[in-house]
């Protein structure tokens, strides 16, 4: 989700509203520029992308795997690492094999139509991944500030309750900008300078004052942001409280190991959020977005099961009975 924040930003692309449009040719694909057209160069990001998506696919997919075969992962913690797995091969499909197959495509190109889907899943699937966060730093809350109580209030109810909210209002929330968009009128130019379709290169080449658009789309995804990463980062910080006052380093080094792994999560997550929105304005190159869109895209999705499985020893010990199961057969 790198450019989750370009939707956010106001960056005064207003255009003349009172174009003749009888005069103007209506647009129904566009031409994605990508990263360069030197052919050497694109096979060479094409190798490197393609071996990050499949691991990427690999990895995730395991922790589905794992978490659903053993009956010592059912637990809430497992269940919503399982529910970011899935986003995570859900996000990155959304952007990465259309953008393997323009590098082999002598006319990287996308419809409108197709355009404006990719855009409405790319931020409904970041929104969710807000709010999965959310609810991972809250069940982390609940076991470590509430753990005498901690089985009684994240029950499987309420755990399945929080992950299909989570789902539900992560598609609601790009909603309304999506369906403002796909009214807006593309008469030409038709190229956008990016290898998905974005919030600010679609207001770009726009033919109409996407004004209302922009303040839609900043509203609500400033919303999504600011409510989940405040109450994210509340979460964490109420645990770091409660690990402080223990006197035993047994005693916290668990729980510790665990959160920080979490942290290392959402702290990747919303500081690749706040780049994008802090970044230069729109009117400079977008070979900066290319880059940071690049790593969030890929190899977010990539680093965050490597952590949970690195700093996690059931799910280690999962992997190994798993894999001693498999070579017995």
């Amino acid at each position: 989700m790198t450019n989750f924040c370009d939707s956010v930003r106001l960056s005064g692309f207003r255009k003349n509203g009172d174009m003749e449009q009888n005069n103007q040719t209506v647009v129904r694909e566009f031409m994605l520029l990508g990263f360069t057209s030197q052919w050497v160069v694109k096979m060479t990001l094409f190798l490197v992308f393609l071996t990050i998506y499949t691991t990427s696919l690999v990895a995730n997919s395991l922790i589905v795997a794992l978490t659903l075969l053993d009956p010592q992962l059912h637990t809430p913690m497992y269940f919503f690492l399982c529910n970011l797995s899935c986003l995570e091969v859900f996000y990155t499909s959304v952007t990465v094999p259309k953008m393997l197959s323009n590098f082999l495509s002598r006319r990287p190109s996308i419809t409108v139509g197709g355009c404006i889907a990719q855009y409405y899943f790319f931020f409904s699937l970041g929104a969710t991944e807000c709010f999965l966060l959310a609810a991972m730093a809250y069940d982390r809350y609940l076991a470590i500030c509430n753990p005498l109580q901690y089985n009684c209030l994240m029950n499987h109810r309420l755990s399945l309750n929080l992950a299909i909210a989570c789902w539900v209002c992560g598609f609601l929330s790009p909603l309304l900008p999506t369906l403002m968009i796909s009214k807006l009128p593309f008469c030409g130019p038709d190229q956008i300078d990016h290898f998905f379709c974005d919030a600010d290169p679609l207001f770009r080449l726009s033919c109409a004052d996407t004004y209302i658009q922009q303040v839609a789309g900043y509203t609500l995804t400033s919303v999504v942001i600011l409510c989940s990463f405040t109450f994210t980062i509340a979460s964490y910080v109420h645990i770091a409280g409660v690990l402080l006052k223990m006197s035993s380093g047994k005693e916290w080094k668990k729980p510790f190991s665990t959160c920080a792994s979490h942290l290392t999560v959402v702290s990747i997550y919303y500081g690749t959020i706040i780049f994008m929105y802090v970044r230069p304005g729109v009117n400079q190159s977008f070979n900066l977005g290319k880059v940071v869109s690049v790593f969030y895209t890929l190899v977010t999705p990539l680093i965050n099961p490597i952590i949970y499985s690195l700093r996690n020893r059931e799910m280690k010990k999962a992997l190994r009975k798993a894999l001693i199961t498999i070579g017995q057969h």
